[in-house]
């Protein structure tokens, strides 16, 4: 069997997408193919500007059949590609000829210790949060469970931490505060005690729980097909966790606050001798003291690596972190190969106020780029890299509040020559700005500031703040109206 096509995309996850969705509009008379590892694709939707070059915007998972009218779409696994001859193969035998090939394979979760020798049993008790498959495995264990221990610190654990009710949850952490991959200490104290008032509020109204609204319009959830031989699958989105069932065995004590584990790491794990399952977990701590505790079994939430579990003629220049060298381009060492994404490492040199991390805000734009890119090649055209990035943003929700991340939010890469200006509402807002030189770095804004657009305009025109001093975060100064 054989096919095909001007544009060849692998991934159904969001950069595939994004990647497939811009070429059809770059190049409508073109084909495009999406090769995908299910039926289940993920799509970006509701798309609001927030600022000039940030936006937020809901995940919607499609079935492949609804987005056919756009690009053509094959599911099955890709399992080697011939650079040189520009073919690709699949796993089920299906050549596919190309003249552009975009790999938006995404990320695989790092599993805590996963397949050490001798411990099959132990492992089995080990879970990865990644795809529609692993929540629904989480959602069945749960029902049963006490005691469930979190691994990790960044965006997957502060949601399971905030969400998971009627369980006991151990909240193991390397760092020295909650959530360290998007916020500072300040911003996870401002979460810690609003947290410990809204308990205590639902408590006060007996069982009657407040949460904070979700802005974002929820996606429903789309369960695959038993005969969807594939079970790697696009990544989660977006406010997941309100399409399933995250409630645990002990029935009625709502959201338990997590008991969290500072500064220490899994030593060794066994399944618990009492016989009647679950782990008996060591801690190491990094003062060197050791700590015991149960669980019923443990989430591993510990990031992604770059997955891209396939043979080529040639091979790919590697980074470091395991990803796929790319230019601005996203462009790869590879004749017409890109790549976007989770999959990739940006190698080029960035803009002062711009780095990698693997999120949904990336995917999206780095699938878009690369499908421009693609777009410019086939056409013999010249672009230049998009706007999106001279300056890092994102936007998401941890602990039930809007939170925007701008620039160097947490100081990355400035050293130690830089200063903290911050604000603090309780239960209301936290705003940090990051400045060096006088000028505007980055900024962390928890709650509905407002000052999204204002940031981004004073982080992107280096205006000196000197003359303001303290007062650019005066709660009695708009500073929104006087700088936009």
């Amino acid at each position: 069997m054989s096919r095909d096509c001007d544009f060849l995309i692998v991934g159904g996850g969001i950069a595939g997408v994004s990647c497939a969705e811009s070429l059809a509009i770059c190049c409508p008379s073109a084909s495009i193919l999406l090769l995908t590892e299910s039926s289940v694709v993920k799509s970006v939707t509701n798309l609001v500007p927030i600022a000039r070059y940030l936006h937020k915007f809901d995940v919607q998972e499609q079935n492949i059949s609804d987005i056919r009218a756009q690009f053509e779409t094959h599911v099955d696994q890709l399992e080697y590609i011939n650079s040189n001859e520009h073919w690709a193969r699949t796993k089920k035998g299906l050549v596919i000829k190309y003249g552009y090939l975009c790999l938006c394979t995404g990320g695989a979760p790092k599993l805590f210790n996963s397949g050490r020798a001798g411990k099959d049993q132990e492992d089995a008790c080990i879970i990865g949060i990644r795809d529609t498959d692993s929540v629904l495995d989480l959602q069945q264990r749960l029902g049963q469970a006490k005691e469930v221990l979190i691994l990790g610190n960044g965006g997957i654990a502060s949601e399971l931490a905030y969400e998971l009710k009627d369980v006991q949850i151990h909240w193991v952490v390397k760092d020295s505060h909650i959530s360290a991959t998007f916020v500072d200490p300040g911003a996870a104290e401002f979460f810690q005690v609003s947290r410990r008032e809204v308990k205590e509020e639902e408590e006060d109204a007996k069982g009657t729980q407040t949460e904070t609204a979700v802005k974002r319009i929820r996606y429903s959830e789309i369960v695959p097909s038993e005969n969807d031989e594939s079970k790697q699958r696009a990544a989660l989105g977006p406010d997941w966790h309100r399409s399933y069932n995250l409630c645990g065995g002990l029935v009625n004590k709502g959201r338990i606050p997590p008991k969290i584990h500072y500064k220490c790491h899994i030593d060794d794990y066994c399944m618990h001798p009492n016989g009647k399952g679950g782990l008996q977990i060591k801690l190491r701590h990094e003062d060197g003291h050791f700590e015991e505790l149960s669980c019923d079994f443990i989430v591993s939430a510990t990031g992604v690596q770059p997955r891209h579990d396939f043979e080529t003629d040639h091979s790919f220049n590697i980074s470091q972190d395991g990803g796929i060298c790319v230019n601005e381009m996203m462009q790869t060492n590879l004749p017409d190969i890109y790549a976007a994404g989770d999959v990739c490492t940006a190698t080029w040199s960035p803009a002062p106020h711009w780095f990698q991390m693997r999120l949904w805000t990336q995917a999206r734009q780095m699938g878009s780029m690369a499908g421009r890119s693609m777009a410019a090649a086939f056409e013999g055209e010249t672009i230049y890299q998009d706007f999106c990035f001279e300056l890092f943003g994102h936007v998401t929700q941890l602990f039930g509040y809007p939170v925007v991340l701008l620039g160097r939010f947490i100081g990355q890469e400035l050293g130690q020559d830089y200063e903290l200006l911050v604000r603090c509402t309780r239960n209301k807002e936290y705003i940090k700005f990051v400045m060096q030189n006088n000028r505007l770095r980055g900024a962390i804004l928890v709650g509905n500031t407002d000052l999204a657009e204002t940031c981004e305009n004073l982080i992107l025109n280096g205006i000196d703040l000197e003359p303001y001093g303290d007062d650019i975060l005066n709660p009695d100064i708009d500073i929104e109206d006087y700088f936009d």
